[in-house]
């Protein structure tokens, strides 16, 4: 895997649980970097969610009108709530 480029930054913390983090050997710059994926991540999810919306609403209704197009085929446990 290859390492990523960091880059310093500097953040405001609450000074007594930075302290604490400190006390308990916390490596808060890597628990700061994976929160960061995570809400960077969950933000590109909403954001992809929203920008397709329009497109699901699109799909969801074609289904509403014509069943799924592989009902007939399907063996999987719910298949029969696509058959309308």
């Amino acid at each position: 895997m290859a390492s990523a480029i960091k880059r310093k930054t500097s953040l405001t913390l609450d000074a007594e649980v930075l302290d604490s983090a400190k006390a308990l050997e916390i490596n808060v710059s890597a628990v700061a970097e994976a929160a960061l994926k995570r809400a960077v991540a969950e933000a590109r999810r909403k954001q992809w969610l929203t920008e397709n919306a329009d497109n699901f609403a699109a799909q969801a209704a074609w289904h509403e009108r014509n069943g799924h197009p592989l009902a007939d085929i399907m063996s999987a446990p719910g298949a029969a709530s696509w058959n309308t």
